[in-house]
């Protein structure tokens, strides 16, 4: 019997701490446990500490979760809550990705200044992103456009936005809905014409491998559609050694014992592209997104990614 709350940890941002309160809900609503059974722990990653240079330059993803990964790691944390997309596909040892919350829209969302839509944007207007994956579809779709690094907190880009640095940004949908902020969005785009990143608009925990007691806890609020659709979309990225270096889309969806995904990997100015599609059973979905992977970057060549890093 556990006497002691469960340390969930977390990011202190405004969408890190929705994500890990939607957890502890669903932890309290599966077990009957009131809110006095789980201690919120925030810490602070260096991910969140510097926001005037891109993640590619100061060092990729694993930068928002290695602060979490240490103390989970030692017993001090019981589980950790990530954006599953934050999450580099080479998790440290003992550590995995054991479950995944239901997931949101995995659409991009568009905040408009100057024009509620990316196409109807003034010759030479300035969008800013921090994803080399929006910023090379913005590209594709606009190759006139001035696309800078925007990154800080959503408060923090809807400012910027409103004081003019930039005529747009783009932001994922699901974490606008989680923050109550979908009254910005002046546009959505399609998944199909602006494909996601892998594993957007998931919620994952990661735990100790081996830990009976917490594989239990998390076994109930498990989604077992997210998992095998984001299961299929990290072996996608890891196949092609993705990283925020790298700008790659893709998303699964479930329907019934059947997945379908699809794929794409663009350089970044926009200009040459490469995509696939795979569908088979749920069952195989990570061994799908190795072959899509796989097969694309056959297709692709290694020339095409000589200039990722």
């Amino acid at each position: 019997m556990q006497t002691k709350p469960f340390r969930i940890g977390t990011r202190g941002s405004p969408l890190a701490l929705a994500q890990a309160h939607e957890a502890r809900d669903r932890l309290m609503a599966a077990h009957g446990l009131p809110a006095e059974m789980f201690e919120i722990v925030v810490l602070s990653t260096k991910g969140d500490r510097i926001t005037d240079r891109s993640l590619a330059e100061i060092g990729g993803k694993g930068l928002f979760t290695e602060e979490l990964e240490q103390q989970l790691a030692s017993g001090d944390l019981d589980i950790a809550v990530h954006s599953a997309k934050d999450m580099p596909t080479r998790l440290p040892e003992r550590l995995c990705l054991s479950a995944y919350l239901p997931r949101e829209d995995v659409r991009d969302a568009v905040i408009g200044r100057t024009a509620p839509k990316l196409i109807d944007l003034p010759h030479g207007a300035t969008v800013g992103s921090s994803s080399l994956r929006r910023q090379a579809l913005i590209r594709r779709m606009r190759p006139d456009i001035n696309v800078i690094t925007f990154r800080g907190l959503v408060d923090t880009r809807l400012r910027k936005l409103q004081e003019g640095q930039v005529d747009a940004t783009l932001l994922a949908l699901a974490g606008l809905k989680r923050l109550g902020k979908v009254e910005v969005i002046t546009d959505i785009l399609s998944a199909e014409t602006f494909p996601p990143a892998p594993a957007q608009g998931a919620i994952c925990i990661e735990s100790r491998i081996g830990d009976a007691r917490i594989d239990d806890l998390l076994a109930p609020i498990n989604d077992a559609a997210t998992f095998d659709a984001v299961s299929c979309e990290r072996a996608f990225l890891a196949a092609l050694d993705g990283s925020c270096r790298t700008p790659i889309g893709g998303y699964a969806i479930c329907e019934g014992d059947q997945v379908r995904f699809s794929g794409l990997i663009i350089t970044p100015d926009g200009r040459n592209q490469h995509a696939v599609s795979v569908d088979g059973h749920r069952r195989d979905a990570a061994a799908l997104g190795t072959r899509a992977g796989q097969e694309i970057r056959a297709r692709a060549g290694s020339s095409f990614f000589n200039d990722w890093s």
